[in-house]
């Protein structure tokens, strides 16, 4: 284990596990509301084809543009033919836009394109990939980001900067970025199937910049993320908040379709300050596969609150470089087969059962890799 690593890995635990701990405690509807999340997702992913069409209409029906793509070379074609070339592009998180090589798509056909997450920010200026599917750049300490954004970005900070002064060069430096920006990308939380909306949930601010400043908003999801009403989708994103230990949120937004006013005779017309364009992205690349295997399925339902990584003992071990990137972790090793058929990160599992104990979602991670480590070998000995 890296020196760095260990001590930016036993400084995030001592922040987050405790705090997830009195969360849970303090707002015990919390997992009430995880229960009926789980339940929701399940009806979902028990007729996923359904879903995608009626999502589909849903948000064509509110005035955006909806697509549903079965890979990530049909997913850059899309995202390629909107943004164009010479353009500004801010992203907000996306791991379905890293899965598909959107960002250096982008930068290929002569577009700027910057991360404005923090963490996802940090690991594009060190050109690393993500550590952990919460706070990507968890492997590095305070004093190696003051490093980096000094020897990148010119910054006037050093190794005793204080964390505040370092966000507060990026959050300068990202301003003139949003405000210049001609598309903004993200992801979401949840997809609602009956009203087309998506939810993004966040504390910085950077999503919410980057789905109303720029003109053209794009938001690039993974099929699974549909759940059937805009009630379960706001359910989703306060369960997310609560057990990546970042509750209450500061900020839960709601896209749905470009930006709208109805101040005059209370007719809906569009657009109005925010974006006069929407594009949602819906993405299969190996989803619906995994949705009508009755052991994968169950991979499925993760919300990416990255609980699981803290409590698992191989992620501690392996310095957090476990998984196919964006995917790592517990919940990582299961993705990493879905998304790539990539088997061999499952084979690092123990199966010492933290990761079940603690997912909101009450997946039983253990049992998912050990049918992909099965599975892996089946592979193996078909050659």
């Amino acid at each position: 284990m890296s020196q760095d690593w260990e001590i930016a890995i036993q400084r995030t635990i001592n922040n987050n596990v405790p705090r997830v701990h009195r969360i849970l405690e303090n707002h015990k509807y919390i997992l009430d509301l995880a229960k009926k999340l789980r339940e929701a997702k399940m009806r979902v992913l028990s007729d996923l084809e359904t879903y995608v069409e009626q999502t589909l209409e849903s948000v064509k029906r509110t005035g955006g543009n909806a697509y549903f793509v079965n890979n990530a070379e049909e997913a850059k074609e899309i995202v390629g033919k909107i943004v164009g070339k010479g353009k500004i592009v801010v992203f907000g998180k996306s791991m379905v836009a890293y899965e598909s090589g959107i960002r250096k798509y982008l930068q290929q056909l002569g577009n700027e394109v910057w991360e404005t997450d923090l963490g996802e920010f940090l690991i594009q200026l060190a050109d690393e990939p993500p550590s952990h599917i919460i706070a990507p750049a968890v492997h590095m300490t305070k004093e190696r980001v003051a490093k980096l954004l000094k020897e990148k970005l010119g910054f006037d900070v050093s190794e005793s900067s204080s964390h505040e002064e370092l966000v507060q060069k990026v959050r300068e430096f990202l301003r003139n970025k949003f405000l210049s920006a001609n598309v903004g990308i993200t992801g979401a939380n949840a997809v609602a199937a009956d009203v087309g909306s998506i939810v993004l949930v966040e504390n910085e601010g950077n999503i919410r910049m980057s789905t109303v400043v720029p003109p053209v908003h794009i938001a690039i999801v993974g099929v699974e993320k549909i759940v059937p009403t805009l009630e379960d989708a706001l359910i989703e994103a306060l369960v997310q908040a609560a057990y990546a230990g970042l509750y209450p949120p500061t900020y839960i937004n709601v896209t749905s379709g470009p930006s709208s006013t109805g101040d005059i005779e209370m007719k809906r017309v569009s657009p109005a300050h925010g974006p006069k364009e929407f594009h949602l992205i819906l993405v299969d690349n190996g989803r619906l596969k995994a949705s009508k295997d009755p052991i994968l399925r169950e991979a499925l339902l993760c919300i990416r609150c990255g609980r699981c990584h803290l409590h698992c003992p191989i992620y501690r071990i392996l310095d957090g470089n476990w998984g196919d990137a964006p995917y790592s972790g517990p919940m990582g090793a299961m993705w990493s087969y879905i998304i790539y058929n990539d088997y061999k990160p499952a084979l690092y599992c123990t199966h010492s059962g933290n990761c079940k104990e603690v997912c909101p979602m009450k997946i039983n991670i253990p049992r998912v890799l050990e049918y992909i480590k099965y599975m892996g070998n089946k592979q193996r000995s078909d050659k």
